[in-house]
């Protein structure tokens, strides 16, 4: 095994397009490990945590461009980085392609581009403010992908596009549906008359592919990012977005999803939705049914509920759908658990998908083990072991500090699937498979050798190990949901329908075990 080290001096690629290269770079044959960014401290960090930072690494600008590759024993080291830089090059900005027009700045390209008012930006978090700034400043709409932006510069922005009527969707914001373009993590859903505002990536889209499998579509699925309804930020664009759909004439139903909110931003959030004079549907996860109701919402207990609701206000007769039975599916896979099999393990892409799962374990009075437990006494960091029921997103900043999101490159979900297999208690292992723009071109294929690796172990231990799986997306992704199903399906792996059969065939398994071991 060597590593190859290479700068190239004022080089920029935006960091969605380097997320993208790393993952195919790691899937070349001969490669161990690659790693394509900017020369920023942070990701000079974090390759120095991994052993991998040179000392010309070391002297790499931000303008800089890092490439480094750990290859195996007898690879052509040479040839991989030509293959690298290929990649690379394939992903360059349009200015290599004959005859495009490129814009230097920002403002430049606001005046250039007739009628264009939105951008997206997709920046190292060093530079993501002044840039979402200038945005503001040319009266355009900002839909802000970049994280490591300080609470303090959110606010000012946010402050900014509310003064000026603008939507500042950001920082940390990954998933966006405007006029029926889907911007960055997103999912093909057909038009309709329900409205999103989300704090939540994954969760906006799990409502909005249920909606699409009920019959129904999306009129505007508008972030917020996840720090909006804190104390701090107040819910600016939250409480903007719901202003915005309640005056789009293409919406009729309006649906906020979010982890819980502040106590004060929650009241401040239902107060608008109030005003709003449309049907509401509040998917807050551990929300008050109460609150909603007192502010003439629809209380929704989960994401098929709120999807559900949506459909019914939306007067539309819901599409039959296929049921998963998690009582019935759990009694009959208990009884090949062995004595000591008794935990379920969940390994998310979503945070979201992972809050509901978790959250359906911990309501059934199990303890619950996670990197995102509100909870000190039961938060776990990415790099502990699992104790108990534990439920892991690989999204959070903890696992994709330096790398590429889960939903781009499975590589650490991967490796701890194989390490939770050889833990003799672990009954269950939980995962999800998000489809749509933006993500792993086929997350399910890559990782099916992983799943065969993780049964093999359990099943030479003499143990039957559950694989349960749901695939978020529609028909009109590609991959479909129905071919990325087929090829879990026929590795023996269990797959549910949505996230909330996700969390209650989890909870059945964790309680109906439980019930098992005592009955014995």
């Amino acid at each position: 095994m060597s590593t190859t080290a290479v700068v190239r001096k004022n080089t920029y690629f935006d960091s969605v397009s380097l997320m993208s290269v790393s993952t195919r770079a790691n899937g070349l044959d001969g490669v161990e490990q690659a790693f394509t960014a900017m020369g920023t401290e942070m990701n000079k960090g974090v390759l120095d945590n991994l052993g991998l930072l040179t000392d010309e690494l070391r002297d790499a600008g931000n303008g800089d461009l890092m490439i480094v590759l750990v290859t195996a024993e007898g690879a052509d080291e040479e040839a991989l980085l030509g293959q690298v830089e290929d990649l690379l090059r394939r992903k360059a900005p349009a200015s290599a392609e004959a005859g495009a027009v490129t814009h230097r700045t920002l403002p430049g390209a606001a005046r250039a581009i007739e009628g264009a008012n939105l951008a997206v930006i997709a920046v190292n978090g060093a530079y993501a403010a002044r840039e979402a700034r200038k945005a503001l400043d040319n009266d355009l709409h900002v839909m802000l992908f970049s994280d490591n932006v300080s609470v303090e510069d959110e606010l000012a922005l946010k402050e900014l596009a509310h003064d000026k009527g603008l939507l500042m969707m950001g920082p940390d914001c990954g998933t966006a549906i405007i006029n029926n373009v889907a911007l960055c993590f997103g999912n093909k859903v057909r038009p309709g008359t329900v409205g999103i505002v989300a704090a939540s990536g994954t969760g906006s889209q799990e409502v909005s592919v249920r909606v699409h499998a009920l019959g129904g579509g999306i009129s505007q699925l508008i972030g917020t990012g996840g720090r909006d309804l804190s104390e701090e930020v107040g819910g600016i664009m939250m409480t903007d977005g719901i202003r915005a759909l309640a005056a789009d004439d293409a919406t009729d139903v309006i649906v906020l999803v979010s982890k819980p909110p502040a106590p004060s931003v929650e009241k401040k959030v239902l107060a608008e939705a109030a005003a709003a004079g449309k049907p509401v549907v509040v998917y807050f996860i551990g929300g008050s049914e109460d609150a909603v109701a007192a502010a003439g919402g629809h209380f929704a207990g989960s994401s098929l509920d709120a999807a559900r609701h949506a459909v019914r206000l939306a007067g539309i007769e819901a599409t039959a759908t296929a049921t998963f039975d998690a009582g019935a599916a759990a009694a009959a896979v208990v009884d090949r658990f062995t004595g000591e099999q008794r935990y379920v393990r969940g390994l998310f892409c979503g945070g979201t998908l992972c809050d509901e799962t978790m959250y359906a374990v911990r309501d059934a009075g199990a303890d619950v083990f996670s990197n995102i437990q509100k909870d000190p006494a039961f938060r776990i960091g990415a790099s502990d072991a699992s104790t108990g029921h534990t439920f892991l997103d690989f999204g959070d900043d903890d696992f994709t500090n330096g790398r590429p999101h889960p939903m781009i490159d499975p590589t650490p979900r991967l490796e701890r699937l194989v390490t939770e297999a050889k833990d003799p208690e672990v009954a269950a292992i939980v995962m999800d498979f998000v489809l749509g723009f933006g993500s792993h071109e086929d997350p399910v294929g890559t990782t099916l050798p992983a799943v065969e690796e993780a049964q093999r172990i359990a099943r030479e231990a003499g143990r039957h190990l559950e694989i349960v799986a749901y695939v978020l997306g529609t028909d009109l992704d590609t991959p479909s949901v129905a071919a990325q199903t087929a090829a879990l399906e026929a590795a023996g792996v269990t797959v549910t329908h949505s996230s909330t059969e996700t969390g209650a065939y989890a909870r059945e398994i964790a309680v109906q075990t439980a019930a098992a071991r005592k009955a014995k």
